[in-house]
């Protein structure tokens, strides 16, 4: 008999994941997401959406990968936003069904998945399920697995084994610390929630992971990528009220959603969304609505 290497194993669990099926309207709108930027390469959907079949009064989460910044985008300004804070993000609306999709090249895709990674928001979305909806060709698709392929071995290295400790609540722990690392509305048991929703799943996917992280991988940083994250998160939240039309509509629609409470935004706040981003964080922080 003929045993497959930890990495091989791996690839072909993200694989199968990546490719099972969606509902048609998913397909359609990132095909539709694609279309919008020359040098699109594939489009992933994922988040809490993923769980749900019922989309309506929902907004869903694509990844766009395009080859190039440059090719992706007719102003200069943006390509070179999307290049020194990654990802750019944009509002997209599709037969009365809502999105956001943030837009990565391959290159920084690859990288965001893997270990050389300090900042976790991609590898760690990415260490739970997504889907593969639309490729420009096989390769492109092989190289969007890959990269998905990285992400869970990432984030078990990250989080590092605590003796005694299950393999589920290694994960649950992992995914606690990486919470911990962005400005998030969640309630405070949305980590475990995330693997208590599919146990099997993660058991599953344990060993070929384990097995796949590098023997020189470094855990721990945590205060480091803490006080990075919090800031990269204000920065990208200064930098979507240029990139995302309605941006701070729906960052208090997430907030209310996740939080519980009642943000009303002001026409004031939508003329100056730079400055209410920036105003509303320290409240935010007070209130104890993100943390």
């Amino acid at each position: 008999m003929v045993v497959s290497p930890p990495e091989s194993r791996l690839l072909a669990l993200v694989r199968a994941e990546l490719t099972e099926p969606v509902q048609p309207i998913v397909a359609e709108m990132a095909a539709a997401i694609a279309a919008q930027h020359p040098g699109a390469r594939s489009v992933l959907f994922y988040g809490s959406c993923l769980r749900e079949q019922q989309l309506d009064g929902l907004m869903l989460d694509f990844y766009l990968i395009v080859d190039d910044y440059r090719t992706a985008y007719p102003r200069r300004w943006l390509a070179w936003a999307n290049r020194l804070i990654p990802p750019n993000v944009f509002p997209f609306a599709y037969k009365g069904m809502a999105a956001k999709y943030a837009v990565l090249s391959e290159e920084d895709w690859f990288r965001l998945n893997g270990p050389e990674a300090r900042n976790v928001s991609v590898w760690a979305r990415f260490a739970q399920p997504s889907r593969l909806v639309w490729s420009s060709d096989a390769a492109a698709a092989d190289r969007a697995i890959a990269a998905v392929a990285r992400a869970a071995p990432t984030l078990l290295a990250a989080a590092e084994a605590v003796q005694g400790e299950t393999v589920l609540d290694w994960w649950r722990r992992a995914f606690s610390l990486t919470y911990s690392v962005e400005l998030r509305a969640e309630r405070g048991g949305r980590a475990a929630s995330v693997v208590d929703a599919q146990p099997d799943r993660y058991e599953r996917f344990s060993e070929p992971a384990i097995a796949a992280i590098p023997r020189n991988s470094k855990g721990g940083q945590w205060p480091r990528r803490r006080i990075e994250g919090k800031l990269l998160t204000v920065a990208r939240l200064a930098k979507a009220a240029f990139t995302f039309s309605g941006g701070i509509d729906y960052l208090a629609w997430k907030i209310n959603r996740h939080a519980g409470t009642q943000i009303v935004i002001t026409d004031w706040q939508r003329r100056h969304p730079l400055l209410a981003a920036v105003t509303l964080v320290p409240k935010l922080l007070r209130q104890g609505a993100v943390r």
